[in-house]
């Protein structure tokens, strides 16, 4: 791990942006989002939709929790969450392709412009941990 890496003060907030929204999420997950998420389960996931919708809730507030306390691991989290947001997006396809209703998404148009959104959300932690472009590190 590259311990000369500085990070800016954008890049941490928005590291803790990051975790706060994916601990709310996930919170939202386990509680009041409970049905949403459920719209977005592909139908070739052979686990029961309801514990897909639990365990991936859980699995953010992890993640969400790591982004805001782990800094010195955050490139490894950032990793993590890089990776686990690439894993989501057959979620917001099937929505897409399903003609779902969730989270007020309730046209296609809405929904495919989500699916051209996804990776900033890809984009975020990659930048936000300093993974890739992250032009203050010390020589």
């Amino acid at each position: 791990m590259n311990t000369n890496k500085k990070y800016t003060v954008t890049q941490n907030t928005f590291r803790i942006m990051l975790g706060c929204l994916l601990l709310f999420t996930g919170t939202g997950h386990l509680t009041f989002l409970r049905d949403d998420f459920q719209a977005q389960v592909p139908d070739w996931v052979l686990l029961d939709i309801d514990v897909v919708v639990l365990l991936s809730g859980v699995v953010e507030i992890v993640l969400g929790l790591a982004l805001i306390f782990l800094k010195k691991y955050r490139i490894p989290v950032g990793w993590v969450v890089t990776a686990f947001f690439i894993a989501i997006f057959p979620g917001n396809y099937t929505q897409w392709a399903n003609h779902t209703d969730a989270f007020g998404l309730n046209t296609d148009g809405l929904r495919l412009a989500r699916l051209f959104l996804h990776p900033l959300l890809i984009i975020w932690p990659i930048w936000a941990c300093g993974i890739i472009f992250n032009k203050n590190v010390e020589k």
